[in-house]
């Protein structure tokens, strides 16, 4: 039986949240109109990356084998990721992108060491990422990148395999939705490419078709902040019947200090031939520096 504990990350953050967002951002201006400046960048936009340190909790139940053969039952995810953000301004038009995240995982999978479901921690599968982003006015910016994801969680925990992740994405500003509102295209492919040769392989194109609109008061709203929509080409996961995973994936939020921004990001498949969950939460918190 699942314990009080274990959302305890989850819960703490999403009370974090709340007090920030009463919270009165006195020292800060109103944004500009005219032009986007830092507070109004939210830091999911690929081609804008910032310095920063994010806290990141993650709930999601998903689909998994069951304890008989054939059968499937919930797999909960309770994850803290570690988050840091780097950038190495090159020319005023040329930018290097660094990234890196440290997940620290609670579930409860069915393997041959936990045949009966428990609830199990410790490290999760650690990555870091480099990009190059290019901006090229006003309007218009660019980049790609390579991220790589090393088998560094626990037994019950880790996917078991090394991964590579080429990612693209391109942004359209859209100041007259606000400043610094914009509409981005975002793709990666995950791809397992070494690793325990008994576990599955990946191979999954992973969209975004992204929309931030900046809202009066330092709010936000963006659809699909993440590359949720997914394309399986590797082999099948528990309950797959097709190769697409297509939710509705939104994310609120409020940059409530000059260099603080919170976000609650919520996500529900409407096609899940390919079940990557049934039901996801993202809480956020993001520091620049």
């Amino acid at each position: 039986m699942r314990t009080p504990q274990i959302r305890l990350g989850h819960i703490a953050i999403t009370a974090a949240a709340m007090a920030f967002v009463e919270c009165p951002a006195k020292a800060q201006q109103p944004p500009s109109t005219s032009s986007s400046s830092a507070a109004d960048n939210n830091g999911q936009d690929f081609t804008r990356p910032e310095n920063l340190f994010q806290i990141r909790n993650l709930y999601q139940t998903a689909p998994g084998n069951g304890s008989a053969p054939g059968t499937l039952r919930t797999v909960t995810t309770d994850m803290t990721i570690l988050r840091a953000d780097g950038v190495i301004a090159l020319t005023p038009q040329w930018t290097i992108a660094l990234r890196g995240d440290l997940p620290l995982v609670i579930r409860n999978p069915i393997t041959d060491d936990n045949p009966t479901g428990q609830y199990v921690s410790g490290l999760g599968d650690a990555d870091i990422q480099a990009a190059l982003i290019r901006q090229f006015d006003s309007g218009w910016a660019a980049g790609a990148g390579l991220r790589f994801v090393a088998p560094t969680g626990a037994d019950d925990i880790t996917s078991g395999k090394w991964r590579a992740l080429p990612v693209a994405g391109a942004r359209y500003s859209l100041p007259e939705l606000g400043a610094g509102s914009y509409a981005e295209a975002l793709l990666r492919y995950d791809v397992s490419f070494a690793g325990d040769p008994s576990r599955r392989n990946v191979s999954n194109l992973q969209l975004a078709p992204m929309l931030n609109i900046n809202l009066p008061d330092r709010w936000f709203f963006t659809l699909y902040p993440n590359t949720e929509i997914r394309i399986n080409y590797g082999d099948p996961i528990p309950g797959q019947t097709g190769r697409l995973f297509l939710p509705v994936d939104f994310m609120v939020g409020r940059n409530v200090l000059k260099d603080v921004t919170l976000s609650l990001e919520f996500s529900v498949p409407v096609i899940k031939d390919y079940p990557v969950y049934n039901f996801r939460t993202v809480t956020r918190i993001n520091m620049k520096f």
